[in-house]
């Protein structure tokens, strides 16, 4: 924030500077004179110059007069509206982070109502002009990158667009109404960014640099946090959580694509006789040896997983029965070389093209088959 061309420092820093300025005679005065002039005053903006810009966009009054005209229609489906502008903006990260909470939410929510009124009002005077270049401001001090502001302006056009679409009872007026409802976005945009980049510029451009390099540091604090959240740290192979979640995603997907889903289970025969036998060091090799195997015989669009103890699980997206046990003798074939003396049980469940089991019958069908498979070892 700047007062008479003054950059302030931040936080506290700035009140004191703020303060110290008004005790000043001189800059107390020049305040004084800022903040008693309107956004229209700052920017030299009169009667004249609006309508000049009216015609610069080719903005008539008949097509003002038509806009007016479908304030019943937008006034019905307002809420409708501004419920879906604000889920499509929070779909992006950078735009959620800047929102910040719900409170700030639900002020611009009723901020965003206004805006949508007014555009539709029949009043579009220097109070309406004024309103657009505060709105700049405001997105300058906030923090908003003019790609967010400009995406953002698009969906709301698109929004409203598809309501006078869908409920406009003359059809025939419809060309004009969306021709006239464009013009007047593109002026309201002019002018927003006559605040943003005439005159904070260079606060833009910090802001931006600060944003960037947090929001870098937050993705890799997350990545970070999420590599360690849903790794096995003996195996590094995915762990119980994210093989669960996992499953669940693959299993949408086959369903959506029609294709076969593949669940491989494994457990390593004996396993308390090794750990009994030779120690839990000993053990934690074998394991860690057959995770190995299981991730250098996997396919790049495989999930393998170690659910615990002894216990793996390989999610195989688009994979028939064939594959399944292509892989499945693929890793038996990489642990053997390592452990001749030791062996493992695999079981297999596929599902899908067309009928599909759940999640919880898959890996219960698996375990099943692992299990049977053990059986027959012993």
């Amino acid at each position: 924030m700047g007062i008479g061309g003054r950059r302030l420092p931040p936080g506290n820093d700035q009140k004191k500077t703020i303060i110290a300025i008004l005790r000043h005679p001189a800059r107390k005065h020049e305040v004084t004179m800022l903040i008693e002039k309107t956004l229209l005053e700052q920017f030299n903006i009169n009667e004249v110059e609006i309508q000049h810009r009216m015609d610069l966009f080719k903005l008539t009054q008949a097509e003002l007069d038509l806009l007016a005209q479908q304030q019943p229609i937008i006034e019905q489906h307002l809420d409708s509206i501004v419920e879906k502008f604000y889920e499509k903006q929070t779909e992006f990260d950078e735009i959620a982070l800047l929102i910040g909470d719900s409170d700030t939410l639900r002020r611009l929510r009723s901020a965003q109502r206004r805006y949508i009124q007014d555009l539709f009002s029949g009043h579009y005077d220097h109070t309406y002009v004024n309103s657009r270049l505060r709105i700049g401001l405001v997105h300058k001090r906030i923090g908003v990158e003019p790609k967010l502001y400009l995406s953002a302006s698009c969906t709301l056009k698109y929004l409203v667009e598809d309501v006078l679409i869908a409920h406009m009872p003359d059809q025939t007026e419809l060309p004009q109404v969306l021709r006239a409802l464009d013009k007047l976005i593109s002026f309201d945009t002019a002018l927003v960014f006559d605040t943003y980049i005439g005159t904070l510029l260079s606060a833009v451009e910090n802001a931006k640099k600060r944003m960037e390099a947090y929001a870098r540091e937050l993705e890799e604090k997350s990545k970070i946090l999420s590599a360690h959240a849903e790794r096995d740290p003996l195996t590094e192979l995915y762990n119980k959580r994210a093989m669960l979640r996992a499953i669940v995603r693959e299993l949408n997907t086959a369903v959506r694509r029609k294709t076969y889903l593949s669940v491989i289970y494994i457990d390593v025969n004996k396993f308390k006789f090794i750990n009994d036998t030779f120690g839990h060091a000993k053990g934690d090799e074998v394991l860690q040896t057959l995770g190995r195997a299981i991730s250098d015989s996997c396919r790049n669009t495989d999930f393998p997983c170690r659910i615990g103890g002894d216990e793996f699980c390989v999610i195989l997206p688009e994979a028939s029965k064939a594959t399944a046990l292509h892989i499945s003798d693929r890793i038996e074939a990489a642990f053997s070389t390592s452990y001749p003396e030791y062996s493992i049980s695999i079981g297999i469940c596929v599902t899908g093209n067309e009928s599909f089991l759940t999640a919880e019958q898959l890996i219960g069908a698996a375990d099943k088959a692992m299990y049977e498979a053990k059986q027959q070892s012993i």
